[in-house]
């Protein structure tokens, strides 16, 4: 379950971080240009065992420099909030949302630290990936350490022709399990509240 919630939280934000262009230099530069992000994502989680993909649907939104509210709608609500590196969780329950204080906040924070990297295309801050671009419109990320290859094998990001804009997210965990966002509704550079990263 904590995989599985990791998945969900993290990987959809790495479409902030990612340009057209046909350089990392080049997208950390164009990156550097976008200070909010608002998008809808659907996600679909892909099992051998499943006849159909799991499917969830959502809102994020990104405020500069380490502002992040990610947000499911279906099939359980859900908020995820980080405020200036500060992390926050929310779960919809019998009484409404209820902050989550369990040790799944850690990991969180670790995972939240790295998006503010790839959401400045400053790639080369991270230790856990190796980047490299396949073609000029896919971004690979590797895990460097053996431990995280164990759980994933790769991210492919799927760039659009607007930067600071991605259209597809896939997270790789082997063969036959991979998790993936797809964006739609994207606007970039508009105005975000500081309470919408703040407050439920």
């Amino acid at each position: 379950m904590r995989r599985f919630f990791f998945f969900n939280i993290v990987f959809g934000f790495f479409f902030l971080s990612s340009v057209w262009a046909v350089t990392l230099e080049q997208i950390q530069k164009e990156a550097a240009g976008v200070f909010s992000v608002r998008a809808e994502f659907i996600q679909e989680k892909h099992m051998k065992i499943l006849a159909k993909p799991l499917v969830s649907t959502g809102v994020m939104l990104f405020k500069s420099p380490k502002s992040v509210r990610w947000e499911y709608f279906q099939p359980v609500r859900s908020i995820l909030m980080m405020d200036n590196g500060r992390v926050k969780r929310f779960i919809e329950g019998e009484n409404g949302l209820v902050e989550d204080l369990g040790p799944a906040k850690e990991i969180m924070q670790f995972v939240l630290q790295e998006i503010t990297y790839w959401l400045k295309g400053e790639f080369d801050s991270s230790s856990n990936f190796t980047t490299s671009l396949k073609g000029e419109r896919t971004i690979v990320m590797t895990p460097k350490e053996e431990s995280f290859l164990k759980v994933i094998e790769r991210i492919e990001l799927t760039l659009s022709d607007q930067p600071g804009v991605m259209d597809r997210v896939r997270i790789i965990e082997t063969q036959d399990t991979y998790t993936e966002y797809r964006f739609q509704k994207t606007m970039v550079n508009i105005p975000l509240a500081d309470v919408l990263f703040r407050k439920i």
